[in-house]
C-alpha cells in the first residue's frame, strides 16, 4: 500500500495527515501555534519560522508513528496552508522575515498607496482580484519603510505552505491559489506582475517560479530526512491555498460549482473562468483556483463560527451541564432547542459580520437587535437560532454578488466544514439561499485535497479533478422549504437596512466596529 501526507499549515494550528492512496485518512498529528505581536508593531502578527519548523517536523514524525509506518512508506507529499501569510528570504534561500495571515500592521503604508497612486487599488485588483486589505505590497512596504537592513536583503518570497515545501525539498516556488492572494498577480494568466510592485517603488525581481497544483517540485533533502523522518525517496509536490485544496477536497472543481466553508470564518465560492474579470465595484475577492482555467469568486463572512463559540461560552453553561450528562456535543443540545424556535427567531437580527465589501471592508458593532424581555420569546434558544440564521443570510447576500457579476444559477451548494455537522444550521443554509445543500462525509477536506495534489504529482491521479470525482463521498442532502425562503427573503432585507444604520454609529464614534480593514 501506498501512503500521502498532507501538511495544513492553518492560522490557529499545523498538522501532518496521512492518508491511503483510496482518501482513506490513516493518521493525524497535530500541534497548536501563535502568531505574536512584534514589540511596539500594532496589529502585527508575526510568523516564527524557526519554533514553527520545528513543530512541522514533531507532527511529521508523530503522524508517522501513529500510523505505525516509516518515512519509506511514504510516497509523496504535499502542503497547503492559510492564504497571505508570507515569507521573505534572502539569495541563499534563509528565511529572513514573515507574517500571518491575520498581520494588520501595514495600515499606513495601505493609506499611502490610496492617496499617493489613485485609483491603484482599482487597477491592481482589476487584474489579481485582491485589494490592499489583506495584500502582500503593503506589508513590503511596511519592511521597507521600517526594517531597511532586512528588505534590503530580501531575494525572494513565498507563501506559509510553499515555505514548509522549501523547507523540505530545498526548492522555493508558489502556485497559483496560494501566490494569488499576494495581490501581485494576474487571475487571467496564473501568473506574478512584477510591475506592479515596480509601480509603488519596491523590488521586482523578487518572485519565484508558479507551479500549477500537482507539480512535482523534488524529493526530501537529506537534512529534512534528519529533522523529520521522511525518506529521501519521498517526492514533494506543489500544493496550494487553504479554502481552494479544500474545495477540491469537496469536490467543488468544474465551473459554476458552489461551496460554503463553515469554520471560524465562512468562506462562500463559486468556480468561474480565469478571464472573468472582477467586479467593478469591489464587491467580492477573486482568487486562481486550484484547477488550471478556472478562478472561484469569494465572500467572506467573518467570525461566524468564532461567534458560535462566544455565545456557547458565555451563555450556555446550563446547556454544557446537560451535553456532559448526555455524552453529546453542547451544539446538538443548542440545535435541538433552537428548531423549536420559529423561523425568523421571533424577530431577533444579529448584527455581526456584514456582507462582504472589499473595497471598505470593515463591520459594525456586535449586538443583538429587536430582542424582547420577554423570555418565552427571547432567550438561549431563540438567540442561538437567529445567529444560525444570521450566517445562512450573510452568505446568502455574498453568493448573490457573486451571481451579479457572473451570471452563474446556483441550484446547489457543498456545505462543509464544522457547522455542516449541523442538522438544523444545514436545514437552515437550504431554506435561506433556496438552494440544494450536500454535505460531504470527509472530515479533512483541504489535508484530502493536499494529498490530491501529492498524488497527482507521482502519477496516482490524473489531475486534481478526477482525484476529487473520485475520492468524494456524499453523506446528506437537504432540500429547500421554498415557504420558509420567503420568510427569510424579508429578514435579508430588514437586515441589510439595519447594518447600514449600525455602520453609521460607527463612523459616529458611538459604537466601536468589530473589524476594520487596514487603511480605513
Amino acid at each position: 500500500m501506498q501512503y500521502l501526507m498532507a501538511i495544513d499549515a492553518g492560522t490557529g494550528s499545523i498538522r501532518a495527515v496521512i492518508f491511503d492512496t483510496l482518501g482513506n485518512q490513516i493518521s493525524a498529528a497535530q500541534k497548536e501555534w501563535t502568531h505574536l505581536e512584534e514589540s511596539g508593531v500594532a496589529n502585527s502578527m508575526s510568523f516564527d519560522f524557526e519554533k514553527n519548523w520545528e513543530l512541522a517536523c514533531t507532527c511529521i514524525k508523530e503522524s508517522l508513528n501513529s500510523a505505525n509506518l516509516s518515512g519509506e512508506d511514504i510516497v509523496a507529499l504535499s502542503a497547503t496552508s492559510m492564504r497571505e501569510g508570507i515569507v521573505l528570504y534572502d539569495k541563499k534561500g534563509r528565511e529572513l522575515w514573515a507574517v500571518a495571515n491575520v498581520d494588520a500592521r501595514a495600515d499606513k503604508e495601505v493609506k499611502y498607496l490610496k492617496e499617493n497612486f489613485v485609483g491603484i487599488e482599482e487597477e491592481f485588483y482589476q487584474e489579481s482580484g485582491q485589494t490592499f486589505a489583506l495584500g502582500a505590497l503593503p506589508r513590503i512596504m511596511w519592511l521597507k519603510n521600517n526594517r531597511p537592513e532586512i528588505y534590503e536583503k530580501v531575494a525572494n518570497i513565498s507563501m506559509i505552505g510553499d515555505w514548509i515545501l522549501s523547507r523540505l525539498s530545498g526548492v522555493i516556488a508558489t502556485d497559483p491559489s496560494n501566490g494569488g492572494t499576494t495581490g501581485i498577480f494576474s487571475l487571467k494568466n496564473r501568473d506574478w506582475m512584477p510591475e506592479m510592485a515596480k509601480k509603488v517603488g519596491l523590488k521586482d525581481d523578487i518572485f519565484p517560479k508558479v507551479l500549477e497544483v500537482g507539480t512535482l517540485m523534488g524529493s526530501v533533502t537529506e537534512e529534512a530526512k534528519k529533522q523529520t523522518g521522511l525518506s529521501v525517496a519521498t517526492k514533494v509536490v506543489m500544493g496550494g491555498g487553504d479554502v481552494q485544496l479544500g474545495s477540491a477536497g469537496l469536490g467543488v472543481v468544474e465551473l459554476g460549482q458552489a461551496a460554503i466553508l463553515g469554520g471560524s470564518f465562512w468562506q462562500q465560492v463559486v468556480n468561474i473562468k480565469s478571464d472573468t474579470k472582477p467586479p467593478k465595484n469591489m464587491s467580492v475577492r477573486v482568487n486562481p483556483h486550484v484547477i488550471k482555467g478556472q478562478s472561484q469568486a469569494e465572500g467572506i463572512t467573518f467570525f461566524s463560527g468564532l461567534v458560535m463559540r462566544w455565545f456557547r461560552d458565555a451563555f450556555c453553561d446550563m446547556e454544557k451541564l446537560e451535553a456532559k450528562e448526555k455524552g453529546v456535543d453542547v451544539y446538538k443540545i443548542l440545535e435541538e432547542k433552537a428548531s423549536k424556535i420559529p423561523v425568523g427567531s421571533n424577530g431577533i437580527l444579529p448584527i455581526f459580520s456584514d456582507s462582504m465589501k472589499y473595497g471598505k471592508w470593515y463591520h459594525a458593532s456586535p449586538s443583538f437587535l429587536n430582542l424582547s424581555i420577554n423570555p418565552d420569546i427571547c432567550n438561549r434558544a431563540s438567540m442561538f437560532r437567529s445567529l444560525q440564521e444570521n450566517a445562512a443570510i450573510v452568505s446568502s447576500i455574498n453568493l448573490d454578488k457573486i451571481k451579479e457579476f457572473t451570471n452563474i444559477k446556483i441550484d446547489e451548494i457543498v456545505f462543509a466544514g464544522g457547522a455542516s455537522k449541523g442538522v438544523l444550521w444545514s436545514q437552515i443554509v437550504a431554506d435561506v439561499t433556496g438552494c440544494r445543500v450536500k454535505i460531504p462525509k470527509v472530515t479533512e477536506a483541504t489535508a484530502l485535497g493536499a494529498a490530491m495534489a501529492a498524488g497527482v504529482g507521482v502519477g496516482i491521479y490524473k489531475n486534481i479533478a478526477s482525484a476529487a470525482k473520485e475520492l468524494v463521498v456524499w453523506d446528506k442532502t437537504y432540500e429547500p422549504n421554498m415557504a420558509n425562503k420567503k420568510v427569510y427573503d424579508d429578514i435579508k432585507i430588514k437586515f441589510e437596512k439595519a447594518y447600514e444604520v449600525q455602520l453609521k454609529l460607527v463612523d459616529d464614534n458611538i459604537t466601536t466596529s468589530m473589524w476594520k480593514a487596514p487603511g480605513l
